[in-house]
């Protein structure tokens, strides 16, 4: 192993369990130990090929983070967290590296995705190990030429989302989520069965209710966030940046 922290992290299991988005944070900032430690947990994560496709953008300058809190649908935790981290795909350290190396391919653009989604998740289980909380920010992706030149990213570049983190101001309702029966089947795909998505969609409508006051369940959700363009811009902006050309 080649890092070890001196401090306290509560085990893995029921850290992963109780987790749940903190949109709402304490003034209190992180320690330089407390940063690192997090940012290792990310270094350690698997990666495809060990290709490390991923560039991780800490912001500090305040008028950076009130530009990216408005590109962000104005969420105030962007900048009110006492971190506030941008997740991209680098494949700039490639190119140097290897001038012909073909990193325009649709599956170049996969790996570069998973391999942040895994560092941030791992990042993410380490900040709430050692008591802190947060939220994942993808509307960055609102205006994500904006935030190119916000972080003045070159090309076979891309931001993919935002990571809040801080000490937790709150303790938010437990968001259920869909039954395993739902999401795992055994060597062949099983449908959604609709009595359970209904039984489901029950249960997400009660929390919705007490949470918010909300009309809202998983099917609804569904329809809203999917019934309509999905941020069209997206894919001439990755041409743009030399990413997913065919």
């Amino acid at each position: 192993m080649s890092y070890q922290s001196n401090l306290n992290s509560a085990a893995t299991l029921p850290t992963i369990y109780r987790h749940c988005s903190i949109r709402k944070f304490t003034e209190q900032a992180l320690s330089d130990e407390q940063r690192e430690a997090i940012w290792e947990a990310g270094r350690a994560a698997s990666s495809s090929s060990f290709m490390q496709c991923v560039h991780i953008i800490r912001i500090t300058d305040a008028e950076k983070r009130a530009a990216l809190c408005e590109v962000a649908a104005n969420q105030k935790y962007v900048c009110s967290a006492a971190e506030f981290w941008v997740f991209c795909i680098d494949y700039s350290k490639h190119r140097l590296i290897c001038p012909e190396a073909q990193l325009d391919w649709t599956e170049a653009l996969i790996i570069g995705a998973v391999d942040a989604g895994i560092m941030g998740q791992n990042c993410l289980l380490a900040a709430e190990s050692l008591g802190l909380g947060g939220v994942y920010i993808g509307s960055l992706r609102n205006d994500i030429a904006r935030v190119t030149e916000i972080l003045q990213l070159p090309k076979l570049t891309a931001p993919l989302f935002g990571l809040c983190l801080g000490y937790p101001a709150q303790s938010p309702l437990y968001r259920p989520r869909m039954p395993l029966t739902t999401l795992v089947s055994e060597n062949t795909f099983r449908p959604m069965d609709k009595a359970a998505l209904a039984a489901y969609d029950q249960q997400l409508a009660a929390y919705y209710q007490q949470r918010s006051g909300l009309d809202l369940n998983w099917s609804k959700a569904v329809a809203n966030n999917f019934g309509q363009p999905v941020r069209p811009h997206i894919l001439p902006y990755l041409h743009q940046q030399e990413l997913a050309k065919r």
